[in-house]
């Protein structure tokens, strides 16, 4: 069963109206203001994420809480012309929306519970999960199946929110996104857990308050 959540984000995010305005709108106004008003690093976001990935023709590829597929069309470029890409999201909305706008002849499209992917162990020659990991209630259960449906060797590449670095400000922004359903992940939380799995080539670009994280898994 697909699970359901009550926090603000979480509502949003399922709303056949955000799913309308999401990619023209409030996906470039929140990573803007994410990335400090790096509006450069915005416009090439999509290239930058398939860079980090290195995706190949022929490659498979998951783009996991993918929303309206703008990274997923991107991605099934880059693997084609026999390679493909999932996009999974839990929002039907966001999922009709992808459909419609970001159809790819290598691009598929799925509605699925990030916590619990309905693929086997090693399925992806890479993962990608941008913009979405501080909106998931439980966000290290889908860290987790990145990294499980992850071949071995294969790649791994995300976009978080990062904590504010002074220690006064952190509770005060946890309690205050908290009650929006968003979350703020410490710089160093997932590439020390990519680390203890082994992940190597584990690198972190820091801009505003967003994390480019990425990695190598073990062979």
């Amino acid at each position: 069963m697909l699970p359901r959540d009550d926090l603000l984000v979480q509502r949003l995010m399922r709303h056949p109206v955000l799913a309308g305005v999401y990619e023209r709108a409030w996906r470039p106004a929140l990573g803007w203001a994410l990335l400090g008003f790096d509006l450069d690093h915005l416009r090439h976001e999509k290239e930058l994420a398939s860079a980090a990935l290195r995706l190949a023709p022929g490659q498979v590829v998951l783009d996991l809480a993918c929303g309206p597929g703008n990274f997923t069309a991107t991605f099934a470029e880059a693997v084609a012309p026999a390679g493909l890409a999932v996009g999974v999201d839990l929002s039907a909305p966001m999922l009709d929306r992808a459909r419609r706008d970001n159809a790819h002849p290598r691009a598929a499209y799925l509605r699925g519970d990030a916590t619990d992917l309905p693929f086997p162990d090693g399925s992806f020659d890479a993962v990608g999960c941008y913009a979405a990991l501080y909106l998931i209630p439980d966000p290290w259960a889908a860290f987790a199946e990145l990294v499980r449906v992850l071949r071995p060797g294969g790649r791994l590449a995300l976009m978080a929110s990062r904590s504010s670095p002074h220690a006064l400000v952190r509770p005060v922004q946890a309690r205050a996104l908290g009650l929006s359903g968003l979350r703020m992940f410490g710089p160093d939380e997932f590439t020390d857990r990519l680390r203890a799995a082994g992940f190597t080539e584990v690198t972190r670009e820091l801009r505003g308050v967003a994390q480019y994280v990425a990695g190598t898994a073990p062979a």
